[in-house]
């Protein structure tokens, strides 16, 4: 069982994907932090200056004007949590955005190599081994 085990994780596949996992996962940390630390300043500044990171509609509980999300939410109040939600979904976006430029690029990539392989004009077939040897044998005949 050990040994099918290596072979199963020993093949490309299975590699590939453990490779695309760790870069995907460092991926998603850019973009998180190009949404938060980049686009989300933008937008707040655009909006009056609003700190999306902490824009919450409070459901239940008493909470101070100008109290933290984390504070809010540590005090017990039920909040929604409004920003962080549209800071998630441009991330989510942005993703979803550069994982369809990667397929289509991947798609118009294999559909060039498809193309390059029909259009290929076919080797000539050389001698085959027989025809050599009849004409080693009869150069030796001479």
């Amino acid at each position: 069982m050990l040994n099918e085990f290596k072979e199963f994780i020993a093949k490309g596949n299975v590699m590939q994907l453990a490779v695309a996992v760790i870069i995907g996962g460092a991926f998603a940390t850019i973009v998180g932090s190009m949404t938060n630390d980049l686009i989300m300043p933008i937008v707040g500044a655009i909006f009056g200056d609003v700190d999306f990171s902490d824009t919450y509609i409070v459901l239940s509980g008493d909470v101070a004007a100008g109290t933290s999300l984390e504070a809010a939410r540590e005090a017990g109040a039920n909040v929604l949590a409004v920003g962080n939600f549209i800071s998630t979904v441009i991330n989510f976006l942005i993703l979803a955005f550069i994982i369809f430029l990667l397929v289509r690029y991947t798609n118009k990539a294999m559909a060039q190599l498809e193309k390059a392989e029909e259009a290929a004009p076919e080797e000539p077939a050389g001698p085959s081994e027989i025809d050599l040897l009849t004409e080693i044998r009869d150069a030796l005949k001479k």
